[in-house]
């Protein structure tokens, strides 16, 4: 089977119901990308897509569009994230229109962490609209027509969007509303926030997610240290690092070694309960072929798909 052209790669696997890998990596803090392309470079035939931050935390950095299409020049296929947070409906068409001209065709929808979590909280919060608004606004363009249904005089866009879900919600009803006013909003993918309760992750795939046919990845997060797990706690908006995990870290002869291991697992996991998952190592993406290796997913093939070692498929409690 041939590979789908770069921009495509991600939504065949997806549509085909492989097994999705992402990865994320956060844009440069000044003019030059060198450092972010280098670690991206180290993702191929590993992960069918790699996210690009927008805003992440309200911190400052390149444009996500900018650096996914620098990625997109590296044959890397961007998933382009897009927040509300800092941009009107006027200019967020713009960049849509834009992104997809540039052949980006990937997006994450998102509403944007607030202001004040970040570098600049003098800055003025813009959200004009949300990521529920912003998915429909995609789904028009999609089809044709702007967001007051006026057409696209040069032609309709051609975008696979995806949203962001939670599952460790403390709000069952509304986590379960908000998904599935996403899902009518136009969501063809979901990408979820740190996950360290994979018992919460099943029950969320059983009771919510069944049955929306939408890939669901998990968020595997590459914690560090036990110093670093608390820091997420504190300053990470609906971060649920367990005191269990926080005390392996602790206990641990090399920290880092253990938090490889246990995001190893956590990969192991997470390919028992759902599609995907979406890896995070900030500034140490170098390690997530490691983590892949140890949860049993073998590089991607020139198809696209991810090969899951069936060889150690046992449950793994964490």
């Amino acid at each position: 089977m041939t590979a789908a052209p770069l921009g495509y790669r991600f939504r065949t696997a997806a549509q085909a119901g492989d097994f999705l890998v992402t990865a994320e990596v956060m844009p440069p803090k000044g003019g030059d990308p060198s450092h972010m392309l280098a670690k991206a470079r180290m993702l191929k035939g590993r992960v069918h897509g790699v996210n690009v931050t927008d805003g992440s935390r309200a911190v400052m950095r390149m444009a996500s569009l900018a650096a996914a299409v620098l990625l997109q020049q590296e044959g890397i296929e961007a998933i382009c994230q897009m927040a509300c947070r800092d941009r009107n409906r006027i200019a967020l068409q713009a960049d849509l229109l834009g992104a997809h001209a540039l052949g980006l065709r990937n997006l994450l929808a998102l509403t944007g962490d607030p202001v004040k979590a970040g570098d600049h909280p003098e800055a003025r919060g813009v959200f004009d609209l949300e990521s529920v608004r912003l998915l429909k606004l995609i789904h028009q363009l999609n089809g044709g027509a702007d967001s007051h249904e006026k057409p696209l005089t040069d032609g309709p866009l051609d975008l696979f969007c995806g949203a962001a879900v939670d599952p460790q919600s403390r709000s069952w009803s509304g986590l379960q509303r908000r998904f599935e006013a996403k899902v009518q909003a136009g969501a063809q993918f979901f990408q979820s926030q740190l996950i360290t309760d994979f018992d919460r992750l099943a029950k969320f795939m059983d009771q919510v997610a069944a049955g929306s046919n939408r890939p669901v990845l998990a968020g595997i997060f590459l914690l560090k240290s036990a110093k670093n797990a608390n820091f997420i706690n504190r300053n990470v908006p609906g971060a649920q690092i367990p005191q269990t995990i926080v005390d392996r870290l602790a206990a641990a002869a090399d920290p880092l070694q253990e938090g490889i291991k246990i995001a190893g697992e956590q990969v192991k996991a997470a390919h028992q309960i759902c599609q995907g998952v979406h890896l995070m190592a900030v500034r140490r993406e170098d390690l997530i072929p490691q983590i892949l290796d140890l949860g049993g997913i073998k590089p991607i093939t020139a198809a696209g798909t991810a090969i899951v070692d069936q060889r150690d498929r046992s449950a793994v409690s964490l």
